[in-house]
């Protein structure tokens, strides 16, 4: 079991910038691939982020690369999701969630993330 908790998220103004955490406890991250999903009110949870085990590998949706930064500290058990330039169309419920997964197909896909935090809140007001 691994119990994931996300941190970090607020009220930002379009252009400013965020860095969301996960911390994770139970099992030592380094077994997983990590991820960020993100979900709008009414919509589904969709792939925002992912890494890999050893942190040397890393995807993005098209909407959020050269803005978005995914990186993990395996030492410290936690991930990281360093967002610049947020759009009002960012705003969402973040979730961080990790994955026994190690392809990049896999890393994106929702379906095969085996655990989940309980999300945090990002509003970007335009």
């Amino acid at each position: 079991q691994v119990q994931l908790v996300e941190s970090g998220g607020g009220l930002v103004q379009a252009g400013g910038s965020l860095r969301l955490s996960c911390a994770a406890s139970g099992r030592t991250l380094s077994r997983y691939g990590m991820g960020w999903f993100r979900q709008a009110p009414g919509k589904e949870r969709d792939f925002v982020a992912a890494i890999n085990r050893s942190g040397d590998s890393t995807y993005y949706v098209d909407s959020v690369k050269g803005r978005f930064t995914i990186s993990r500290d395996n030492a410290k058990n936690t991930v990281y999701l360093q967002m610049v330039s947020l759009k009002p169309e960012d705003t969402a419920v973040y979730y961080c969630a990790a994955t026994l997964s190690t392809s990049s197909y896999g890393m994106r896909s929702r379906s095969l993330y085996n655990y989940w935090g309980q999300g945090t809140q990002v509003t970007v007001s335009s």
